[in-house]
């Protein structure tokens, strides 16, 4: 089981402004982020690369794992810290496998037996949702406090809760036992994301 603080966990969308892009993930760490996935559906694989070698510059200087959504190819081309993958992507066991046993894996599950299966199958930790409605992924199932609760109950390993997360309704998945709250737009979207990390930590830890 590979330990990572899951507190903050930023979950990366559109890069068209790089400069921009690389700013906000900066100032998020520096505001209390304590793990960046990047996530990119569309970009060709240089562009993909080029960009997570950049954000892997800056998650290394702050000592901050880096995931990479998806794309096993992408995370061992850059030796990012660790994969993350959905129910619809390359299986659990398989990603394991390529990855090793040093490297983080992280599986999307929203029901009690995809999580079991995904920690059978060797995932380090879990992220469910979406919590609440989710402006980034609008096709994504929607999970309850009790659902995730019930997910939290039946495995050994952390989950963190995704979708729709903000300042305003992140205190209402208290008492879930998830171990981090995952964010996109709320940090991404965000005029300061330094101090948008700070608040949703202290709600977290509140």
């Amino acid at each position: 089981m590979n330990s990572i603080d899951l507190s903050l966990y930023l979950v990366t969308d559109n890069s068209d402004d790089v400069e921009k892009f690389l700013n906000t993930i900066e100032e998020a760490i520096k505001g209390g982020t304590t793990v960046v996935q990047i996530r990119e559906k569309t970009a060709d694989t240089l562009d993909f690369y080029n960009l997570a070698l950049k954000v892997k510059d800056i998650t290394s200087k702050y000592n901050v794992p880096l995931i990479v959504n998806d794309r096993v190819d992408i995370a061992l081309a850059i030796d990012a810290d660790g994969v993350h993958v959905g129910q619809s992507d390359m299986p659990c066991d398989i990603t394991r496998r390529l990855i090793g046993d040093d490297k983080i894996l992280g599986v999307s599950a929203t029901t009690v037996d995809e999580a079991k299966k995904a920690q059978e199958d060797g995932a380090d930790y879990i992220g469910t949702g979406a919590v609440f409605p989710s402006t980034t992924k609008k096709d994504a199932e929607s999970v309850s406090k009790k659902e995730l609760k019930e997910i939290v109950d039946s495995i050994d390993i952390p989950v963190v809760a995704i979708g729709g997360i903000t300042l305003e309704n992140a205190h209402e998945l208290a008492g879930t036992g998830i171990k981090g709250l995952s964010v996109v737009s709320a940090i991404m979207s965000s005029e300061n994301p330094k101090k948008t990390s700070q608040e949703l930590l202290n709600i977290f830890n509140s």
